[in-house]
C-alpha cells in the first residue's frame, strides 16, 4: 500500500456532538464546580475572570469541537506544508476572521493568546506547544513531529469580543506509516520518575470527577508549580474520531483553598460511550511533564420516564 493510501485509510469520520467550549479550549460541560451544581451549560473565563469563573457564551455548532476548520467565519489556515519525520519546522499558521483577514487581536486565556495541542492520529505522540506572533496574524512554532504518518494540530483561543473556539486540521508527515493500536487502558502512568494514578470513571451524559494524584519515588508530591495559571492541564480526546476536550482542574493556585498536590481535580463530561486518551501536563522542579492514559467509560444513564399526562395514555372516546 502506497504513502497517500496509507494517510487516507487512517483519516476517520466525524461523530457525536461535543459541547462548547471551555477554558483556553472545548469542552464538555464545565469545569471547576462542585458535582451538585448545575454542569449542564457551557462557559468559559472572560479574560480577567479566574478558572472558578466560566461566564463567556460560548459558539455553538453541529460538529464535535477541533473536527472543523472553520467555525463562526474563523478559519484555521496551515502555511506550513512540508515537515519532514524528525526534523525540526518552523511551523506557521494564521487565522483568519469573518472579515477574510488574518486576527491579530486575541483575549489571553491561562496566560496564552493561542493554545497550539499536536497530536498523532493514533494518539500515541501529544504535544502541547505555544506558538508566537510573527507579525501580521501570522504564528509561529518550532515543531518536530517524530515519524511519519497524519497528526492533528488544534489551535485553541478567543478572539477579542468573540466565543472561546477550537479550530483543527491535518498535518501531515511524509514517509511509509504504519497506524499503531491504542494503548490498552490504564490508570497509573509514569514519567519521569513521577508516577500518575487517576481516579473516577467517565459517564457519558453526566459531570464526571477525575482525581489525579502525583507522587515520585512513592511520595506524594505537595509541591506542584503553577502552569499557565493552574497546578494542572487535561485534554482529552475521543478515540475514534479525535474530538477534542479541553479541561482545567477545580480551584487556581493562590485562591486560598486549592492545594499544591498530590491531587488535581477535574469536571468534565462526554457525550458518549467508548475509548477516550487523557493527557495531564504538570509542572514541578521547573520542568513540565506529560501523563498519559487511556479510559473507556460506563454506559449512559438511563433517563427516567416521561410522567403520565393528568389526562392518562387512553385517547379512546
Amino acid at each position: 500500500m502506497n504513502t497517500a493510501a496509507k494517510l487516507g485509510s487512517y483519516v476517520l469520520g466525524l461523530a457525536v456532538v461535543f459541547g462548547g467550549a471551555l477554558g483556553a479550549g472545548k469542552a464538555v460541560g464545565p469545569v471547576g464546580a462542585p458535582p451538585a451544581e448545575d454542569h449542564s451549560a457551557m462557559a468559559a473565563p472572560t479574560a480577567s475572570a479566574g478558572h472558578g469563573k466560566h461566564v463567556m457564551q460560548q459558539a455553538k455548532s453541529d460538529t464535535p469541537g477541533g473536527l472543523q476548520v472553520s467555525q463562526n467565519g474563523y478559519t484555521l489556515n496551515p502555511l506550513t506544508t512540508t515537515i519532514k519525520p524528525g526534523e525540526p519546522t518552523d511551523y506557521r499558521f494564521t487565522v483568519t476572521g469573518p472579515d477574510g483577514r488574518p486576527v491579530t487581536d486575541y483575549q489571553v486565556e491561562h496566560d496564552k493568546k493561542l493554545h497550539f495541542i499536536v497530536v498523532s492520529r493514533d494518539l500515541g505522540n501529544f504535544q502541547h506547544v505555544h506558538p508566537t506572533e510573527a507579525g501580521d496574524g501570522v504564528w509561529s512554532v518550532k515543531l518536530t513531529l517524530p515519524s511519519a504518518g497524519t497528526y492533528r494540530a488544534f489551535a485553541d483561543f478567543a478572539p477579542t469580543g468573540g466565543s472561546a473556539l477550537t479550530l483543527g486540521t491535518d498535518v501531515l508527515v511524509a514517509g511509509d506509516y504504519e497506524p499503531k493500536a491504542l494503548p490498552q487502558v490504564s490508570r497509573t502512568a509514569k514519567v519521569d520518575g513521577y508516577e500518575v494514578a487517576l481516579d473516577g470513571d467517565l459517564t457519558p451524559g453526566q459531570a464526571s470527577k477525575l482525581t489525579l494524584k502525583v507522587s515520585k519515588d512513592g511520595k506524594p508530591v505537595t509541591d506542584l508549580q503553577p502552569y499557565l495559571g493552574a497546578y494542572g492541564h487535561l485534554v482529552a480526546l475521543r478515540a475514534k474520531d479525535l474530538a477534542y476536550l479541553h479541561v482545567h482542574p477545580d480551584g487556581a493556585p493562590g485562591d486560598g483553598k486549592t492545594k499544591a498536590g498530590p491531587e488535581i481535580v477535574f469536571y468534565a463530561e462526554v457525550p458518549s460511550t467508548g475509548d477516550y486518551r487523557l493527557f495531564l501536563d504538570f509542572q514541578h522542579e521547573g520542568k513540565v511533564r506529560t501523563a498519559d492514559f487511556t479510559l473507556g467509560t460506563g454506559e449512559r444513564p438511563e433517563l427516567p420516564a416521561p410522567a403520565p399526562s393528568e389526562h392518562g395514555d387512553d385517547h379512546s372516546h
